[in-house]
């Protein structure tokens, strides 16, 4: 515990406590964001976390019912123009992309696009259980989730 009952209250230096390691915090010193919350909706939300739990290995926790919650890797947001109506996307970010698709290719994983050069990293796609797409990308851009 921190001999700062301020940031006892907070929950900062209190490994497993919400509000440990937050970054951005007002003039106060009050956490304001923590992180970020993906959602993936899916047709087969118990086969697609399984995957996620087992193939990608990201561990989670049980938010109540066997409802899992897991743990992404260091993340970056990129707000981008759109022609079109606004929308999200989410990628996988990895260092090797070669190596990944390697790895997934052993674990039976259907890799559902070529790889494609883009100006800004490596593309490609993988299957999940429920048949939708998860893409990956190695960025060949300088990243974010380090700073």
């Amino acid at each position: 515990m921190s001999s700062n009952p301020a940031e006892d209250l907070l929950g900062r230096g209190v490994p497993g406590c919400r509000g440990h390691d937050r970054q951005y915090v007002d003039e106060q010193g009050v956490a304001v964001i923590n992180g970020a919350h993906v959602i993936l909706y899916s047709h087969d939300a118990e086969a697609d976390r399984a995957f996620i739990r087992d193939v990608l290995g990201f561990p989670g926790v049980d938010a109540g019912g066997g409802w899992l919650i897991f743990k992404l890797p260091p993340s970056e947001v990129a707000v981008h123009p759109a022609d079109g109506p606004p929308r999200h996307e989410f990628y996988l970010m990895c260092d090797d992309l070669d190596s990944q698709l390697g790895e997934f290719r052993a674990k039976g994983v259907e890799i559902t696009r070529p790889v494609s050069e883009q100006r800004w990293g490596k593309l490609t796609a993988v299957r999940l259980p429920s048949g939708s797409e998860l893409p990956l990308y190695e960025p060949l851009h300088p990243i974010a989730h380090s700073l």
